[in-house]
């Protein structure tokens, strides 16, 4: 197998991998426990990326391209930015920086897809591919990243209105994993309404819509809820008052509809569970706000 095909098999392998663990664990990966394990390939564990370095070629890999590249949490480089097209990415500086930079180089030469990894909160990351260097900016000392999509299994790069797509759905997904990853944690990791702790069945919830006027992705416009509760709450079948208390819309309450609903029934005029630090609890005033809409639904 030439060395370019078998660095091909190893990306898709990573790619793969990615999928299956995003299906186990959802979108916001952890590091231990999940990414921490890498991949196989070819008899081999490989690492997806470093957490020590944010531009990772693998070991194994007989390629000079980079796999992935890694945006941390408080990332030191302000070139690292959204654009209207992806994101740039900068070089990484400092005296031991020529071969990391020459593995970005070298996905440039090649067109080789890699996966971005975005910190979204401590320990958990957003894994976006399969991206492609479009751009390199050598004075600003950065290059851009572009998102691609799969196609039949293999990746491919897109354009026009399929980037458009792929780049405004990008954002989505970041910036609900970043909300995400300050809400859960507040909310002990479990439903506010029914403690349920499951996290792929967990959602961070906003209190004023998001994408409303005057609508914040801060911890207290937000709400962990589990799937359930989340759908009944933006549908305005469940409310919750200033006071944190919770309420079923009174057409549900004189319902009778089998057991799901039997349960619903039984978190009325229960006390909502809150964070631990006053400082991340529901904002009254958006509840308030929210409530005066549910009952007049």
């Amino acid at each position: 197998m030439a060395a370019a095909e078998r660095d091909d098999f190893l990306r898709i392998s990573c790619f793969n991998a990615l999928d299956r663990l995003r299906s186990r664990l959802g979108e916001d990966l952890p590091y231990r426990g999940g990414l921490d394990a890498g991949f196989m390939f070819d008899g081999e564990r490989i690492p997806f990326f470093s957490q020590y370095k944010g531009i990772f070629r693998a070991r194994l890999q007989t390629g000079p391209a980079a796999l992935a590249v890694m945006t941390s949490l408080n990332s030191p480089y302000d070139a690292d930015a959204e654009t209207e097209t992806g994101f740039w990415y900068a070089y990484r500086g400092g005296e031991h920086a020529d071969a990391d930079n020459k593995a970005l180089a070298a996905a440039i030469a090649l067109h080789v897809p890699l996966v971005y990894f975005r910190a979204i909160a401590q320990g958990r990351y957003m894994a976006l591919y399969p991206f492609f260097i479009d751009q390199d900016d050598p004075h600003a000392r950065r290059v851009h990243l572009t998102p691609g999509a799969m196609l039949l299994g293999e990746p491919v790069e897109v354009a026009g209105v399929e980037r458009s797509y792929a780049v405004r759905e990008t954002r989505v997904r970041l910036h609900q994993g970043r909300f995400r990853g300050i809400v859960l944690p507040a909310y002990s990791g479990k439903c506010a309404i029914c403690s349920l702790k499951e996290r792929r069945l967990l959602d961070a919830a906003h209190i004023r819509a998001d994408g409303a006027v005057d609508a914040t992705a801060s911890v207290t416009n937000g709400l962990s809820l589990c799937t359930i509760h989340h759908r009944a709450f933006d549908q305005d079948l469940v409310g919750i008052d200033p006071d944190y208390k919770v309420h079923v819309a009174r057409r549900l309450l004189e319902d009778e509809d089998g057991p799901m609903l039997e349960l619903l029934k039984t978190f009325h005029g229960g006390q909502l569970g809150l964070p631990h630090r006053e400082a991340s609890r529901p904002d009254r005033e958006l509840l308030a706000e929210r409530f005066d809409r549910f009952a007049a639904a």
